[in-house]
């Protein structure tokens, strides 16, 4: 065990990675993030000492250090020098694809340097192009400058080049930017300079040495934007530049002439300019004229955050060489004395803490991505007029991680946005199609990138519904609902009822666009989309009538809440207002009208701003307590104010909220009540206010919604059994837990805040040690905190205690622990006659083996006490003194060893020469295990766990006989009967008079189910006769799936009546009854789809793996136990020493002795002459695709040495014998060389050893014969190398190494069984769950752990252990043994996956238990995560599903005899007549029934010459 788990250590080293996957959408990094840039195909992502190059799904491509060694001349600097110690690191501020000359541009500064820049090759950044020591981009770490692609065009020819805007360094800097804050750089050797030179002719630097900070820059066409922050004594101001970087005549100066073209304007954010500043932006491409989006600081702080969107058309009437904040070195001291200032278009978004944007453009739409400072995405929808949908959070981090201030999107599909976080990657989809079912909610979903795909009747994103017309939202957001309804009236008492749809579809508008009406329309003109007009009388209007509309395929339904206008009366109040709109009227002058008589238009949020002149005190909120939540809300919260008689409930709003939130309210008094504040979507602040009877709501308060709270810390770190102990846990957001809870126990721990980050709490007690989870408790979650250590109970042995003066001092023994108790845990009193006096602790020292305590007592008289009352925690310990009849104890205790040790001594002279041979011997023992465990080790850490995944095509069973060996295991009869043969299922046999009354009769549910009953009820009828009864009924009604699937219903209700309520945890566990065979019949019908497209080949796979890994050691030919297998009882521990042998095989072609080209086979020199031929058999399949023409039996093969060759037997007269038993020749008994050429012959022409084709068809083989495990015979007949002892625990980490070749394969398919594609299960999974769920309502079973096991019993247990155990059930293939042994443990592993008990792990656990204990709690927890994903699956309806039923008959129809399975169905009957007649007699059967069994059973009886009779 002890082997085991250091190997297990040792794995876990090397499976750890400095960047790892996290989630499957994540990347984390080794350090924190400093520049992320995106090519067509890779993600580049630069951090303190690595450049990552990451395929497009965040894959790990390629790692390079940053790090290297400066050269003394301080002129090269070499990444990664090879036996040299690195001296500096290569801090990243430029990085930039060039993606038309396939590279990438890399730039920096390094320590105790400056500037170094890189060229490197975009598709591998580990290849190096060009170096160079110039400084590009900023020299300080952290510094607002930026650098991009350009391109110029001079008459135009195109170039690109490198355009550099830099933060200026600090006074004091070592390093000076010569090249000016503004700049060009080449790219390529062939401009002028060549590559990275820069234009050194002028220089552009800020004016008068203004502070600016750059945030972005791009180009659009030939025009060039920058946009900066340039900070002043009167505070910022944000600019935006133009340069116009396109030149009729060629010229050498044109970068200069680029940077001359300088213009700009001040961009405004309002009433403060001179606090706003700029913190992120985005082009908007496509646009026209250009647009731009900014994220800004309203007032200078991250609190206060605004989008706005700017028109940043170039304006040609700005002066060049004037700007007041950027000159060139050649400039004139005019300086533009007002610079024009540029208004936002529009303010998108108001929201705290943004901090970065980006952009993008869909059909009409703009598309908005927003990360925030404490960690959330947020797409928000924007229309042509600027109009904001409501903002979604697309991700939402539990902690306060900033979103980095740039994002991208992926590709061209646009599909996902790269989101870098501090140390991590995520890619995001930018919308969740595929979760909206229906078409009404692909519309309310708001997104214009979601379409209703028409054929596909799915919802999906425009890009992937090809070649179909598609349903979206409108072009606008002037509309709140799908369907609009208005009733317009005319003076002769007609009404117009008017519908319009508010989508746009594509590509072309609907032709079969039609309306039908619930009620009766008069003559109305033809539907014309979107619009439908039904012209009746209002005397017909009804609020229940419904309208339908039909779109290609798609089929709408909305109902229509029709009312006659004018009977809408009452005194003006929003819910009158709300209640006209609904009915299709219109609002105007405070009262309901037709909607062609109304003078405005009014939408339902429009009346809520309608007074309702109630006399109602409005409400005053002074305060609300708490006001800082997670964002999983808070229960009880305290609204604290005046005029609160009234309110209703409380409504929560954000700013950017569309939808508010509302809470009931209770304990209601006139200055406060009581409410919960609901979990929110996003973080930030948000609006309180008391709402009215009248809907109006009044007041204003303030809660904001923060992170979760977090553990980092926790001490002490252990505590004792009793419980008690005071302890703190340090984190993050400490002040919104509301109470801890530990795993191991259901008590509510309450908690103490000593800060933000800190809180203390007591702990529970516990029934044994135990490593316990501490979770805390925010609103109704909980959240993983930390583990704690539960020891036993301090031991306090005993105590002495001294007089000193006046006072007493006191010494406490205890027996050292781990606890780590402190003196201020202790309270201590020392009792003397009745009376305690208080021990006040003052110091704690150690020893090995104990712990000191010392206390003293003040003012005491005596220090003769009778005991200590020591309390720890929620304990009281009663300590004696210590007694002075100990020492002479010990005295005795010591007397007795002396004597021992005489005695010994006078041993040990006489036994000196049996003791020097015995430690000769011990010490050749501990040679042998030492080498054997080191071997172990080896190969343990060298396993590269790569199995050969390439195995050609899976030989899959077809449908039939997967099902007959699933139906009849144990009757090979009954299979060949009821499977028809090739040929045969494709034509349709008509069932003779006898077979189809008798089918008949069995589609009658009432003598069915009787029929079952009463075979079940009787005593002769065995378990092995269910089973049979219940797959001839499932071949019987195959044809007609959705009659069995019924029957099966009613039986299995049947039993769950039967079994009661104490004995429902075991029902399905066993196949004991006939519909519990039946049952595994079904789930075998339905699921043999699923089985063979998504199972089969990670099954498969798994199945070669194991034999692969078998194969690689040695494996004993009569027990067919082997060195690498899964299970301890199939472990070859007595294996000798092997050698690994490449042998050269050459195959007789024709009969003229000519020999085939060598086949390179590996094998062992343990490898028996029928295992090697099996292992080129084996080779032979793999490598040409196709089996060899001969079997095992039929070959035989010779040892060629020169024109020499040796025919190697399992047997011959060379072979070792012991005693009566033979060994079977090896290749070492051969003595086979590595390299050695074998020749392959056909024994047809070659006399055999003997009579028999192998010596394995001897029945006393195993008796006769030996192989790798020696037989039990006299140790002195065996050879000196036979002798070594050998240890099964030595060789348990081949268990380990098996495991660990294996893993990815059962990984793989343990998550294809439980996974859900496209988050659906399939049809008869959710169909059966959907059964059980409803039966356990049904009989009131409350508790969960009973569907749990219904569900593993019935899906698990009774299909997937039966799959996972028995492959040769689908595929065409022979399991041997040992095969069987190793899926067994990984059909167990699957099974505790679905265990609800937790596994304790000890030493006496089996060790197929502690192979996959590691990995058993996040198999559990995806169990969990599958069984709640198919209950939060939306129902399937009885027509999709009988629809399903009715496709599995009709696809195998013809596949079964079933006029064979009726024949033996009617035996059955014929034997039960009797007692089957009484069983319709007593429950009632009609006449007709009865009668059509006698005329059942009088055919049958005329049928004398039938084969089954």
């Amino acid at each position: 065990m002890l082997l085991l788990l250091c190997a297990l250590c040792a794995l876990c080293a090397l499976w750890s990675t400095a960047a790892h996957r996290v989630a499957g959408s994540a990347v984390t990094m080794d350090g924190h993030i400093r520049h992320l840039a995106v090519s067509r195909d890779a993600v580049f992502v630069s951090t303190g000492q690595s450049l990552y190059q990451l395929h497009s799904d965040l894959g790990l491509k390629r790692r390079v250090s940053l790090r290297g060694a400066l050269s003394n001349t301080r002129q090269k600097f070499h990444r990664d020098p090879v036996g040299v110690a690195w001296n500096s690191t290569l801090t990243v501020n430029v990085l930039l694809p060039f993606i038309s000359n396939n590279t990438l541009i890399l730039c920096g500064v390094l320590v105790s340097d400056c500037g170094h820049c890189e060229i490197l090759s975009l598709q591998d950044v580990s290849t190096v192009v060009h170096v160079e020591s110039i400084i590009l981009g900023s020299i300080i770490h952290h510094s607002a400058s930026v650098a991009f692609l350009v391109t110029e065009v001079i008459g135009g020819k195109e170039e690109k080049y490198i355009f550099a805007a830099t933060e200026s360094p600090a006074p004091n800097s070592p390093c000076e930017i010569k090249e000016g804050i503004l700049n060009l750089f080449n790219t390529e050797d062939n401009q002028s300079g060549g590559i990275l030179a820069f234009n050194t002719e002028e220089h552009f630097n800020s004016r008068d040495n203004s502070k600016v900070g750059f945030v972005d820059g791009f180009q659009v066409k030939s025009i060039i934007y920058l946009f900066s922050n340039v900070r002043s004594p009167s505070g910022n101001t944000i600019r935006l530049i133009w340069f116009d970087a396109e030149h009729q005549a060629k010229s050498s100066k044109r970068k200069v002439s680029t940077l001359r073209s300088l213009r700009g304007v001040i961009l405004s954010t309002g009433a403060s300019d001179a606090h706003g500043k700029l913190l992120a932006s985005s082009v908007i491409t496509g646009t026209n004229p250009p647009a731009w989006c900014g994220v800004f600081s309203v007032d200078g702080s991250s609190a206060n955050t605004e989008l706005l969107l700017f028109d940043i058309s170039p304006d040609p009437s700005v002066n060049l060489d004037t700007d007041p904040h950027f000159k060139s070195s050649k400039s004139s001291s005019v300086v533009q004395l007002h610079t024009r200032t540029r208004r936002p278009r529009s303010s998108l978004l108001k929201q705290s803490r943004m901090s970065s944007v980006l952009a993008l453009t869909h059909r009409d739409w703009l598309l908005f991505f927003i990360g925030t400072e404490d960690g959330q995405v947020i797409k928000l929808v924007v229309d042509k007029n600027y109009q904001s949908a409501c903002p979604k959070v697309l991700y939402r981090a539990n902690d306060d991680r900033a979103v980095f201030p740039k994002l991208h999107v992926s590709g061209e599909d646009r599909k996902h946005v790269y989101v870098a976080f501090t140390n991590q990657i995520m890619l995001i989809p930018v919308s969740e199609c595929s979760l909206h079912t229906t078409l009404h909610d692909c519309w309310s979903a708001q997104d214009p990138q979601c379409v209703w795909c028409d054929s596909s009747q799915s919802c999906s994103f425009e890009s992937d519904c090809r070649n179909s017309s598609w349903v979206s939202i409108s072009q606008d957001f002037q509309h709140e609902k799908m369907v609009s309804v208005k009733t317009e009236s005319n003076a002769s008492g007609q009404v117009s009822v008017i519908v319009q749809l508010h989508v746009s579809v594509g590509p072309n508008k609907p032709d079969n666009f039609a309306c039908q009406f619930s009620i009766r329309c008069g003559h109305s003109p033809p539907p014309h989309f979107p619009l439908c007009i039904c012209v009746t009388h209002n005397a017909t209007l009804s609020a229940q009538e419904t309208v339908k509309m039909r779109l290609w395929k798609s089929i709408l339904t909305e109902k229509l809440n029709l009312r006659n206008c004018t009977d809408i009366k009452g005194p003006p109040s929003p819910t009158l207002c709300r209640e006209c709109i609904a009915a299709g009227c219109g609002w105007s002058s405070d009262r309901c009208s037709w909607a062609n008589e109304a003078s405005a238009n009014v939408s339902e949020s429009d009346c809520k701003k309608i007074d309702s002149n109630m006399n109602y005190k409005k409400p005053n909120i002074s305060s609300v307590e708490p006001n800082v939540v997670s964002f999983y809300g808070k229960n009880h919260a305290l609204l604290t104010g005046h005029n609160f008689s009234h309110v209703t409930r409380v409504r929560i709003q954000g700013e950017s909220d569309c939808r508010p939130l509302e809470s009931p309210v209770w304990n209601v008094t006139e200055v406060s009540l009581t409410f919960h504040i609901p979990s929110a979507d996003n973080k930030g602040v948000v609006q309180v206010c008391a709402v009215l009877p009248d809907n109006s709501c009044h007041g204003n308060a303030k809660i904001t919604y923060r992170s979760l709270p977090s553990c980092a810390d926790v001490k002490p770190s252990r505590t004792w059994l009793s419980g008690g102990r005071t302890v703190t846990l340090f984190g993050s957001h400490m002040n919104l837990v509301d109470a801890v809870v530990h795993s191991h126990s259901p008590l509510t721990a309450h908690v103490t805040l000593l800060n933000l980050q800190s809180l203390t709490y007591t702990t529970p007690a516990a029934e044994k040690p135990l490593s316990s989870i501490v979770f805390l408790k925010v609103a109704n979650q909980t959240l993983n905190c930390w583990n704690l250590t539960y020891l036993p109970d301090p031991v306090f042995t005993s105590y002495t205690s001294i007089k000193t003066g006046g006072d007493a001092s006191i010494t406490i023994q205890k027996k050292a622990d781990k606890l780590d108790i402190r003196p201020e845990e202790l309270t201590v009193w020392a009792v003397s006659e009745g009376m305690e006096y208080p021990c006040v602790m003052e110091t704690i020292e150690s020893n090995n083996d104990t712990d000191f305590y010392t206390c003293e007592i003040r003012d005491t008289l005596s220090a003769d006490f009778q005991h200590l009352k020591i309390q720890v925690g929620a304990t009281t310990v009663i300590l004696e003194p210590k007694s002075s009849y100990l020492l002479l104890i010990l005295l005795v205790l010591l007397l007795i060893p002396c004597i021992i040790i005489v005695v010994l001594v006078v041993y040990k002279k006489n036994q000196k020469q049996l003791t020097t041979q015995m430690n000769r011997l011990i010490e050749n023992l501990e040679m042998d295990i030492r080498n054997d465990i080191r071997q172990g080790f080896i190969e343990l850490q060298t396993e590269d766990a790569e199995l050969l995944e390439n195995v050609g095509t899976i030989p899959f069973l077809d449908y039939k006989h997967f099902a007959a060996r699933i139906f009849f295991p144990e009757s090979e009869a009954l299979m060949k009967a009821c499977v028809k043969d090739i040929g045969q299922d494709e034509v349709m046999v008509q069932l003779d008079e006898c077979c189809q009354s008798l089918s008949r009769l069995l589609r009658d549910q009432l003598f069915l189910t009787s029929m079952v009953h009463v075979l079940e009820e009787q005593r002769n009828f065995s378990i092995k006769d269910k089973c049979t009864l219940a797959s001839l009924l499932t071949v019987a009604l195959h044809g007609d799936l959705t009659y069995l699937t019924e029957v099966m219903e009613v039986l299995l209700k049947d039993l769950m009546q039967k079994s009661g309520h104490s004995q429902l945890k075991l029902l399905l566990r066993r196949t004991e009854s006939t519909v519990e065979k039946l049952l595994t019949n079904w789930m075998s019908i339905c699921l043999y789809g699923f089985l063979r497209e998504s199972v089969g080949q990670p099954l498969f796979l798994l199945v070669s793996a194991l034999s692969q890994q078998i194969s690689k050691g040695p494996v004993d030919c009569v027990t067919e136990k082997a060195l690498y297998t899964l299970s301890e009882d199939w472990l070859l521990w007595q294996a000798q020493d092997f050698q690994p042998l490449k042998l050269k095989v050459l195959f007789a072609v024709g009969s003229d002795g000519e020999l085939s080209e060598p086949l390179e086979v590996n094998a062992l020199s343990c490898d028996t002459v029928d295992q090697v031929k099996d292992k080129i058999l084996t080779t032979f399949r793999n490598k040409f695709g196709f089996p060899y023409s001969a079997p095992v039996r039929e070959l035989a093969i010779e040892y060629v040495r020169g024109s020499a060759s040796l025919r190697l037997e399992e047997v011959d007269l060379s072979s070792e014998r012991l005693g009566d038993v033979t060994m079977l020749n090896t290749m070492k008994h051969y003595k086979i060389p590595d390299g050695a050429t074998i020749k392959v012959l056909s024994r047809k022409t070659h006399a055999p050893l003997s009579s028999q084709g192998s010596v394995k068809d001897d029945q006393d083989f195993s008796g006769k014969y030996f192989h790798l495990i020696d037989p039990d015979i006299v140790e002195d007949l065996k050879a000196p190398e036979r002798k070594k002892l050998k240890l099964k625990e030595v060789h348990l980490t081949k268990l380990l190494s098996t495991k660990v070749a294996v893993h990815s394969f059962v990984e793989k398919l343990f998550r294809c069984i439980w996974g859900l594609q496209q988050n659906r299960a399939p049809l008869s999974v959710k169909h059966f769950f959907d059964f059980l769920d409803a039966q356990a309502e049904d009989m009131r079973i409350t508790d969960p752990d009973v569907l749990h096991i219904w569900k593993t019993n019935s899906l698990p247990l009774r299909f997937w252990v039966n799959i996972l155990k028995n492959p040769q059930f689908v595929f065409d293939l022979e399991k041997s043994p040992h095969l069987d042994g190793c899926l067994s443990v990984i059909a167990q592993a699957f099974m505790d996956s679905f265990s609800l008990s937790d596994t304790q792990l000890g030493k006496h656990t089996p060790t197929n238990k502690l192979l996959y204990g590691k990995e058993m709690p996040k198999y559990k927890q995806e169990v969990r995560l599958y069984y709640k994903q198919i209950q939060d699956q939306s129902p399937i309806s009885d027509s999709e599903f009988r629809d399903f039923l009715q496709k599995e008959s009709k696809k195998h129809e013809n596949e079964f005899n079933e006029a064979a399975a009726l024949k033996e169905l009617y035996k059955f009957i014929h034997r039960y007549f009797t007692e089957i007649q009484d069983k319709l007699e007593q429950s009632g059967a009609p006449s007709e029934l009865k009668e059509q069994l006698h005329h059942v059973k009088k055919l049958f009886d005329e049928l004398k010459s039938c084969s089954w009779n």
